[in-house]
């Protein structure tokens, strides 16, 4: 059940990131937000370690900051893969990961367990 709670979240929090970047960023409607947030959640897991290793050396030098980079880069992947996801260009995708990365943490902080 918290899975689930923390899937709907998650395309309820790529939607509103969506809305507050509706200048660069459109969402058709839920059901894109949903599809965003499992397609993202597949990049995440086969795309981006294999981009963090190649980049290893400008990530070390730009110290970490470069991984910026690299979530701007996934989801603009994203954008290409899903229909009702549009994208205007990198600097909207880096500040759609960035508003993203802040409502996940949101969602991760109210929807974890109580430890005794």
């Amino acid at each position: 059940m918290n899975g689930l709670m923390r899937f709907l979240l998650n395309g309820l929090a790529v939607l509103l990131t969506g809305y507050l970047l509706q200048r660069g960023v459109h969402i058709e409607n839920y059901g894109y937000a949903l599809l965003v947030v499992v397609v993202l959640a597949i990049a995440n897991v086969l795309v981006k370690p294999i981009l963090v290793i190649l980049t290893i050396p400008v990530t070390v030098v730009t110290l970490g900051l470069f991984l910026l980079v690299i979530n701007a880069v996934v989801i603009l992947l994203v954008d290409y893969l899903v229909p009702g996801f549009e994208v205007n260009g990198f600097w909207w995708a880096l500040g759609f990961s960035l508003i993203l990365s802040i409502f996940n943490s949101i969602v991760t902080d109210l929807t974890k367990e109580k430890k005794n």
